[in-house]
């Protein structure tokens, strides 16, 4: 998956004016807001957990049957929510964790209920926790705040609103 096209390989962007873009915008912008941090390359993550029967894709990653969890470049997260101090022993375990809940949200991760799905995916950030060196308490006490306080964060309602400027 090519997240961007060159203009020379895309007719569309070299279209003369009002003529086909049906994927871009022109004269405004549409974004969404609320995101600190952004791959600067795609990355794989391997999960141990997760595994949808069929391959999920979308612009911003791919999880596999196998899963693995593809990260492009570009994908954009928040960190580790309410009152934490990121760290890079959290950085890869809260990038996996939201585009999971993501996928969640969308419905597009829902090949068991969500409420197993979220155990699963919670899990999942420990383990990550864990393998990227964060002590094992904090690791512990991280699960139990996200078990505890992020029920809201899978359900559709939470998706960020699409903005538009101006």
């Amino acid at each position: 998956m090519t997240l961007h096209p060159k203009v020379s390989d895309n007719p569309e962007l070299i279209a003369p004016e009002g003529e086909g873009l049906t994927n871009y915008t022109s004269g405004y912008i549409l974004y969404t807001c609320g995101y600190k941090y952004q791959l600067q390359r795609t990355t794989i993550i391997r999960l141990r957990h997760i595994r949808p029967p069929a391959q999920i894709e979308t612009e911003w990653c791919a999880l596999t049957p196998g899963g693995r969890l593809v990260l492009w470049a570009g994908y954009a997260w928040d960190g580790a929510s309410g009152p934490s101090i990121d760290s890079p022993s959290s950085m890869r375990a809260s990038a996996a964790h939201d585009a999971l809940y993501q996928l969640c949200r969308l419905c597009l991760l829902n090949y068991l209920p969500t409420d197993e799905l979220r155990t699963l995916i919670d899990v999942e950030f420990h383990a990550l926790c864990i393998e990227d060196g964060m002590w094992s308490p904090r690791a512990w006490l991280w699960r139990r705040m996200v078990t505890r306080f992020a029920g809201f964060a899978i359900r559709p309602s939470a998706e960020r609103k699409v903005l538009r400027a101006p």
